[in-house]
């Protein structure tokens, strides 16, 4: 059996991020619209070419913001707090927007003309990379999950953006092969649209609380670091 330590991140960070990935890519969102409006109107073919320039934006999103944070955190560790506190705004600006009376249900879409597969993943790829709860996320969410005493925030940056790109993508795909279904039963049934908006509200609202208490957990650990730094080893006078 493979010893948690050597793992890039903890069994609780893949797990967390894991359910907060699958909470929010349930969360109606520039992608979910396009996706869910291409498949509808032009096939599910067009829908998963989409597909593959919404994913090519996650692995852009994620190299960017990986790389750039894990420079911050070393410069600036008191950022780190600040990223974290940023997401959980976030994610309760996220859990309002779905539970609020009039927010949008995930297949309450527009029709959108006809396009070529070199244009649906070009349109694909410009949604992801444009759409700011994207953004957000890499930048504030995933950081959530970081643990800096560990070590390799760089790695544990990509591994934590892979395993939402995996929950991303496995989602989409889904509802983009069963688009067409789903807004037929939707458009019957419009109640159950509402209820998928609370519950996927609802479990975004207990994910928010619970990376809230971390914060100032945090941030009393890093001003007892500044105040009572740790005594340097003291080097000998003699020889070696």
């Amino acid at each position: 059996m493979i010893s948690t330590a050597v793992l890039p991140v903890t069994a609780e960070a893949a797990v967390g991020m894991t359910v907060t990935a699958l909470m929010m890519v349930l969360t109606p969102g520039p992608n979910m619209m396009y996706l869910a409006s291409r498949s509808i109107g032009q096939g599910r073919r067009a829908g998963l070419v989409s597909l593959v320039g919404t994913g090519t934006g996650f692995v852009i999103h994620m190299l960017i913001a990986s790389f750039g944070l894990a420079i911050v955190f070393v410069a600036v560790p008191w950022l780190f707090i600040g990223f974290k506190a940023a997401g959980v705004a976030y994610l309760a600006w996220l859990t309002w927007q779905t539970l609020r009376p009039s927010g949008t249900g995930v297949f309450d879409i527009a029709a959108l003309p006809r396009d070529s597969d070199l244009r649906l993943f070009r349109m694909g790829l410009i949604t992801n990379l444009l759409n700011p709860k994207v953004a957000i996320m890499y930048l504030s969410v995933i950081p959530q999950f970081i643990d800096t005493a560990r070590g390799g925030e760089l790695v544990q940056s990509i591994t934590l953006g892979l395993v939402q790109i995996g929950v991303s993508m496995t989602v989409n795909a889904l509802i983009v092969i069963g688009a067409g279904w789903i807004a037929a039963v939707l458009a019957r049934r419009a109640t159950w649209s509402v209820w998928q908006r609370r519950i996927t509200g609802t479990l975004l609202g207990v994910v928010t609380l619970v990376l809230a208490r971390e914060v100032p957990e945090l941030s009393s650990e890093r001003l007892s670091r500044v105040n009572h730094p740790r005594p340097r080893p003291a080097r000998g006078r003699g020889g070696a």
